[in-house]
């Protein structure tokens, strides 16, 4: 992969700076550098924003053909007309290009290419095999574990649902490899009958390895086999008048049955494939992604990609496929409901992916044509529920703007709030709403690290939060030409934490931000809210307008984030031991020296004698220890 274009190894403006030429002219001077290898380029506007990212089986032929004013599409034509700069960077390969094309879009997110929105991993379930007794969980990213995995499953919900019952069914161990060895009775879920306790070897190994190589047989669609075998084992246990083993053995089929009852829809011809059906209407589109796995349907998902009016199936499918696979394994057979404009590159990525070969079709008739036009009808749905809820955010966003007197709806709303308890593991947090409705990968959590700050100061919080945020933006884009700045921003308080974020804003050269503080009213009671706005003033609403359910939602979710930051915070910290900080003390002395004194607090209390009489504690770690906990004390008189 090299680098190349008409000017500079970065840029191609084609004529001096000074005049800062845009459109036809710039793109013309480029197409002389060029060979015709493929690659991608990028079209840049005057402030160097990157418009938009394409790709090219020959470089010099596709930029060419910008050059020619006629037979664009609007989207095109205007990106023409925009460009001052462009970029190359030529590939080997066609395949090569398209994975490089559509890496840069979800770097850069262009203003004219297709974006996927939500590309978060979906989770699998995982019977490790690090362990002679395997562990069945939920895991989710990377496959680096070693162990079976099973899924994607659409959502963690559907996944805990089939654990539920596969515990039930098989009596795997949930716990970690940590737990298991560090057990002197069985737990709770042994009660219940959901685990076989392998720990306090109630299981023998050959037993317990029955029950993985059944739970992987039904995982892998071997259902009727299992069941039926299952079913003739109890008829046994019952002649045979085990009527404890032959309610086991009932259990077990309910639960398998249960599963089988919740994967709703099971295709006999389909044992493993994503269904993947768009339906687009305008400049919205709706892609419906179905996981079929061992002849089940393993649930489905929604996406809604960033698209205009201009883009076409062929692109949207392309753009959607690359990203959406970028983080996940694709399936053998992926079925489409329209074609994409590089089949064969977008199988060649795809099988690299794998590992093994990846098919992609659009099937005509039968079964697997019917599940295609299943995944569209549910796109359709899908797409007409999100337009009617967009619209209703977009008047509840023109309201709050009616309220607070803002020139427009915002697009992006900031809400902050801050947790802690007593002032102990403080922690701020910033979550983001628009048109679209939250925007949870744009939150952001802060760890208050001010040590002038008084524990429990909720203005002085506030202030460095918003200094971070403000401050780092004011460095990544002192322009403010991106789409990160807000339009209004609203932190969870009153007078003070409104004053304290007018006046950091101010020292920071930022005036022209909205900003109110949310108060719960003196009796603190939802529907009683006062907002509080720069210079003093307090308004507001009516406890029935659907603007205050819009700004308690948006108050609610920035305290349900913040408190859950906390929490995972202080959960940390109470696991974190000052004896891992101590150089030299490892997991054997550690052991040794909670073994002895039974916590952490008794080690840093100990005397010096005391220290060295612990096994494994040698006279120079001991004083070592010793000192370590008392270097912040006043010296001795």
């Amino acid at each position: 992969m090299s680098s190349t274009d008409g000017r500079s190894p970065a840029d191609c403006t084609g004529a001096e700076k000074r005049a800062k030429p845009v459109g036809v002219a710039v793109i013309k001077n480029c197409v002389a550098a060029l060979d015709n290898s493929p690659g991608v380029y990028r079209m840049l506007n005057l402030k160097g924003e990157v418009l938009y990212v394409g790709k090219a089986k020959n470089l010099r032929s596709r930029v060419r053909s910008y050059t020619n004013p006629a037979g664009h599409s609007p989207r095109i034509a205007k990106v023409i007309e925009t460009t001052a700069s462009m970029m190359f960077l030529s590939t080997e390969t066609e395949t090569e290009a398209l994975l490089l094309e559509q890496n840069l879009i979800k770097q850069l997110k262009p203003k004219y290419n297709v974006l996927l929105r939500d590309d978060k991993s979906f989770p699998n379930i995982l019977i490790s095999r690090e362990h002679a007794f395997p562990q069945i969980r939920k895991h989710r990213g990377r496959r680096k574990d070693k162990g079976s995995y099973f899924g994607p499953f659409a959502s963690a919900a559907s996944v805990n649902r089939t654990l539920n019952q596969l515990q039930k069914a098989f009596l795997l161990r949930s716990c970690s490899d940590a737990v298991f060895e560090s057990r002197s009775r069985p737990c709770l879920l042994y009660q219940i009958k959901r685990c076989s306790a392998p720990c306090m070897n109630a299981v023998s190994t050959e037993t317990y390895a029955d029950l993985v190589s059944d739970a992987e047989s039904f995982l892998n669609g071997k259902t009727s086999r299992l069941q039926a075998a299952l079913a003739t084992q109890m008829e046994a246990a019952s002649a045979a008048m085990e009527f404890e083993r032959a309610a086991v053995l009932r259990d077990r089929i309910q639960a398998l049955s249960h599963v089988q009852a919740v994967q709703a829809v099971n295709p006999k011809t389909v044992k493993e494939a994503d269904i993947i059906g768009l339906f687009r209407e305008g400049g919205n589109a709706c892609i419906q992604v179905f996981f079929i796995r061992a002849n089940q349907n393993w649930g489905n998902h929604a996406y809604y990609p960033r698209i205009g009016a201009w883009a076409g199936e062929a692109e949207i499918l392309e753009a959607f496929l690359a990203q959406f696979y970028s983080n996940k394994t694709p399936p053998p057979k992926i079925l489409l409901s329209h074609p994409v404009a590089s089949p064969d590159s977008m199988q060649d990525i795809l099988s690299r992916s794998r590992g093994r070969r990846v098919r992609i079709a659009l099937p005509k008739r039968g079964e697997k044509a019917e599940l295609v036009e299943s995944a569209v009808r549910n796109a359709r749905k899908s797409l007409a529920i999100k337009l009617s809820e967009t619209q209703t955010q977009v008047k509840l966003l023109q309201g709050l703007a009616d309220f607070l007197g803002l020139d427009g709806a915002p697009q992006r709303i900031e809400v902050y709030d801050n947790s802690h308890i007593q002032g102990t593991d403080q922690v701020g947090a910033m979550i983001v709403s628009g048109p679209d409705g939250l925007q949870k990968s744009a939150y952001r959590k802060f760890n208050i690290r001010g040590s002038t700050l008084t524990p429990g100061d909720d203005v002085g919080m506030m202030r460095e939060v918003l200094h971070r945020r403000f401050n780092n933006l004011m460095k990544r884009d002192p322009a403010r030409s991106g789409v990160e700045w807000p339009d209004l921003v609203l932190v969870d308080g009153g007078a003070g934490q409104v004053a304290a974020a007018c006046s950091l804003l101010a020292e920071l050269g930022i005036e022209d931000v909205p900003l109110a503080g949310i108060a719960k009213g003196r009796q603190r009671n939802a529907g009683l809210e006062q907002f509080h706005l720069p210079g003093g003033e307090i308004r507001a609403l009516q406890p029935n307008e659907p603007v205050l359910y819009l700004i308690q939602r948006m108050r609610d979710e920035a305290h349900r984030f913040a408190i859950g930051a906390h929490r995972s915070r202080r959960a940390k910290s109470i696991s974190s031991s000052p004896l891992n900080e101590i150089p030299g003390i490892g997991a054997a002395r550690k052991a040794a020296l909670l073994a002895h004194f039974g916590s952490a607090v008794a080690v840093s209390r100990a005397g010096l004698q005391d220290l060295k009489s612990v096994n494994g504690i040698s006279d120079a770690m001991a004083e070592n220890i010793h000192a370590y906990f008392r270097q912040d004390a006043d010296p001795t008189p």
